[in-house]
């Protein structure tokens, strides 16, 4: 146990070709879950705890943890199951997504795999409290569960949604420079980021063509580069960057490698934002790089893709 609370910090710092580091643990059960570890900033034994009013059901209750004030999230009652007992023996994730540092309260952590994106699944139809899952994978032929964090944390502080109106009148004026086709791939395997980005572009003027991974992304791509030239069918590509089977930056390259969609303009959108890595985005050939999840920055970065 004190070898991986160790070396989670060390490790957080991964990138390579489809591949990821999974932090194993469990909650209050047998069932056994995964973090990416370039998501995790510390694991600690559960600190004390201060409780505070008006906070959510779902948080535990607050940490001091080198001079930050934490929300610490009962991960287990978060997705529906029973809220954790014997703190004491707890511990806590310390991760940041989108832009948020939290902790999320386990019952108890196990070790770092390193795998292939390709090993990680989509949610079998069916599965248990399958809303909460973005994959699924086999350790130690044992399903292991990847939870949608970013559900959790919009059912905590919902964000806005809602773009500046100003993006889409900016981008409606360049319209009368140069054709521009109204159509944006999306590409994200929560559910919930895929929703706030759909709404984000259709809020102004553009149909959303979303897909839940980037296999499925890309497979699209070449299915519709098959009917015509892609760049009369969509503008631009946003996709996550962890996504089962195939990760974003696999993606990318993938896209810059086919002579029919290596021009697509692409940007990368991902809860990655404490730890990410500039010098990777440029390799793989990504146009830009937005932080999950504001509205306004991210219209930005279509209106830069399209007015350019």
């Amino acid at each position: 146990m004190t070898g991986v609370l160790d070396s989670v910090n060390q490790r957080t710092q991964l990138v390579g070709q489809n591949r990821l580091e999974l932090l194993t643990f469990r909650l209050m059960g047998r069932q056994r879950y995964g973090i990416n570890v370039f998501k995790v900033k510390e694991v600690l034994q559960c600190p004390k705890l201060t409780s505070m009013p008006n906070l959510n059901p779902l948080v535990k209750g607050v940490a001091h943890i080198r001079g930050q004030t934490i929300s610490v999230i009962d991960l287990s009652l978060a997705i529906g199951g029973r809220p954790t007992t014997d703190i004491d023996k707890c511990f806590v994730v310390i991760s940041e997504f989108n832009r948020t540092i939290q902790g999320f309260l386990v019952s108890s952590v196990e070790r770092i795999i390193n795998m292939h994106w390709e090993s990680i699944l989509p949610p079998p139809d069916g599965a248990g409290k399958a809303n909460y899952l973005t994959a699924v994978t086999n350790i130690d032929n044992e399903l292991v569960e990847i939870l949608d964090v970013e559900k959790i944390l919009a059912e905590i502080a919902p964000v806005d949604e809602q773009m500046d109106e100003s993006i889409g009148q900016e981008i409606a004026e360049a319209e009368t420079e140069k054709e521009i086709v109204r159509r944006i791939l999306i590409a994200d395997d929560s559910t919930v980021a895929r929703k706030q980005v759909e709404r984000a572009i259709v809020s102004i003027g553009f149909e959303a063509v979303s897909v839940k991974d980037g296999k499925e992304a890309y497979d699209k791509l070449v299915e519709m580069a098959a009917e015509g030239s892609i760049y009369d069918q969509i503008s631009l590509v946003i996709s996550d960057i962890e996504m089962p089977e195939m990760d974003g930056y696999t993606l990318t390259a993938e896209i810059r490698r086919n002579s029919d969609l290596k021009d697509l303009y692409v940007i990368l959108h991902s809860s990655l934002s404490g730890v990410f890595n500039q010098a990777m985005v440029e390799r793989v050939g990504a146009n830009s790089f937005i932080a999950k999840f504001n509205p306004d920055e991210l219209g930005n970065a279509v209106k830069t893709a399209l007015t350019k």
